[in-house]
């Protein structure tokens, strides 16, 4: 992937002691995108309006259709970040609220990042096409009788090879011939 000029938070490979590794890969697995790419989505925002941090969550949310929300915490530190490297500007307006606007150097740094605004877009679309598939009452039907019936085969003690065999090869076969679909 490109180098995003934004940030990337991510520590190098093979960095840490093993217990750090596995935390960090835990983390990986839960964080939907990196620090730069967050940045690079509200610039993008920012240059369709002025807009609160606020705003900016629930147009990302909207954006996934409700599949990821950026936390507050994610949001206005970046902001402050963003506002700290010139890219955008912050209008305190009454009631403590801040209005932020893209600056001409933050739409010059968009411009030159389209690519990778694209990849983060398209997994924002992903993620929501993920949600009206998996909201098929079908399909709904279909992952919770999977789920059901494995949870209950699991609860009746403990599993012999064969058995063992048998189901992850039926599960191994469902997977391949979804995967085919």
């Amino acid at each position: 992937m490109k180098n995003n000029p934004l940030g990337n938070d991510r520590p190098p490979a093979g960095s840490g002691n093993k217990a750090n590794c596995i935390a960090a890969k835990k983390h990986r697995r839960e964080r939907m995108f990196e620090t730069g790419d967050i940045r690079l989505l509200m610039l993008h925002f920012l240059q369709q309006r002025s807009a609160h941090g606020y705003e900016l969550i629930k147009a990302i949310e909207e954006l996934s259709k409700g599949e990821y929300t950026p936390s507050a915490s994610i949001i206005y530190p970046n902001l402050t970040f963003l506002e700290d490297q010139g890219l955008v500007l912050a209008n305190q307006e009454e009631g403590g609220k801040k209005q932020y606007t893209i600056t001409a150097e933050g739409v010059t740094l968009l411009n030159q990042q389209d690519e990778l605004l694209a990849t983060v877009t398209e997994r924002l679309h992903s993620l929501a096409i993920l949600s009206n598939n998996r909201s098929i009452p079908e399909m709904q039907r279909a992952i919770n009788n999977i789920r059901s019936a494995l949870n209950l085969r699991l609860a009746k003690g403990p599993i012999e090879q064969e058995t063992l065999y048998k189901i992850t090869d039926a599960l191994d076969r469902a997977t391949k011939e979804i995967e085919r679909s």
